[in-house]
């Protein structure tokens, strides 16, 4: 069993450590967070724009509880970190892991900083440590069905893809504080970046990205609508979303697919359930649960730790990649 420790302990930090203490081969041996209040915090309300689950304080009492990482990795034999803490500290956090030999999973979106981004990466290989970065919708399993349909060709070639990812402004953490808005990169970087970094790994980079991006209470880009165009494989690509709306608008996300012989939708607002439609009838597909995607990145995580391998489902530099497209919808890179 690898002991791991939490550094951020806001929505994804609390949702991290929930699936560690009920993980076989991790266990909670920290949780490190500048807020102290946090360490005595009930989760047991919706805390983030997805539910995850539900703990109490009970369940990590035994976890060392730490307002510094340094001071945790002194005193606490860790053999991996999980960096949920805000983006603009991710390099930071990262590399005091690294550097202490410690493997790390850290939170999307990776790093802002491209240059960082390759540091953190070229690190990590130098180690010989797992670094891996959670991008969850690779994990989630109404996306793992889509892109099993589009490369068995079940319902033959896909032809058009439409993905929608909207929240209300966030109320939640530093968030409400409006303190991690620019760190974060507003929308674009921490919201939309899912579906972004989902398309570029079903396809990898499009030949052509045409966007339109509005500014919002967080930042000059927190509605994207993008169109990708993928010329050789024949594929048109839409993406849109963003946190536009008031507090308490409802978050959805989804897709909808149009296949030679079918058209496929799903939608967090229809519950765990996928609309398949052909020429003659309309059939629901069981979704699964797309909170267990956390539970199952974690499992990803844990099972390279133990075979001492890359994480090839969810590479460093594919992370890098995804980032590098999140810019290209605001022309800062060409």
């Amino acid at each position: 069993m690898k002991n791991a420790a939490v550094v951020g302990f806001g929505f994804m930090g609390m949702t991290h450590a929930r699936n560690i203490i009920q993980h076989k081969n991790l266990h909670l041996a920290a949780i490190v967070d500048s807020n102290a209040a946090l360490f005595n915090m009930e989760s047991t309300v919706k805390t983030g724009n997805i539910q995850t689950g539900d703990f109490s304080v009970r369940d990590f009492e035994s976890a060392g509880k730490y307002t510094d990482i340094d001071r945790c990795l002194n005193s606490e034999n860790i053999d991996a970190v999980i960096v949920s803490v805000h983006t603009g500290l991710h390099y930071e956090m990262t590399m005091k892991s690294l550097s202490r030999g410690k493997h790390v999973f850290v939170e999307k979106p990776f790093c802002l900083d491209i240059g960082q981004a390759q540091e953190m990466t070229d690190f990590a290989r130098q180690k010989g440590r797992v670094l891996m970065v959670g991008q969850v919708v690779r994990f989630m399993k109404p996306y793992i069905l889509l892109k099993r349909w589009i490369e068995s060709d079940e319902f033959g070639r896909l032809k058009f893809l439409h993905l929608s990812r909207f929240c209300g402004v966030p109320g939640w953490g530093q968030w409400k504080e409006g303190k991690v808005a620019e760190a974060s990169g507003g929308a674009l970087f921490d919201l939309v970046i899912h579906d972004i970094d989902f398309v570029n790994y079903l396809f990898g980079s499009p030949d052509e990205i045409r966007s339109v991006t509005f500014p919002g209470r967080m930042s000059d880009h927190d509605y994207v609508s993008a169109h990708w165009n993928y010329r050789e494989k024949g594929i048109d690509v839409r993406i849109e979303g963003g946190n536009i709306f008031h507090r308490s608008y409802p978050f959805q996300a989804g897709y909808m697919a149009g296949f030679e012989r079918a058209s496929i939708q799903y939608n967090t607002s229809n519950g765990d359930r996928i609309i398949v439609s052909d020429d003659y009838e309309v059939r629901d597909i069981p979704a699964g649960d797309a909170g267990t995607g956390y539970f199952d990145e974690m499992d990803y995580f844990s099972e390279c730790i133990e075979n001492n391998r890359l994480p090839e489902k969810c590479m460093p530099e594919s992370a890098i990649g995804s980032i590098l497209l999140c810019y290209k919808h605001i022309q800062r890179i060409s």
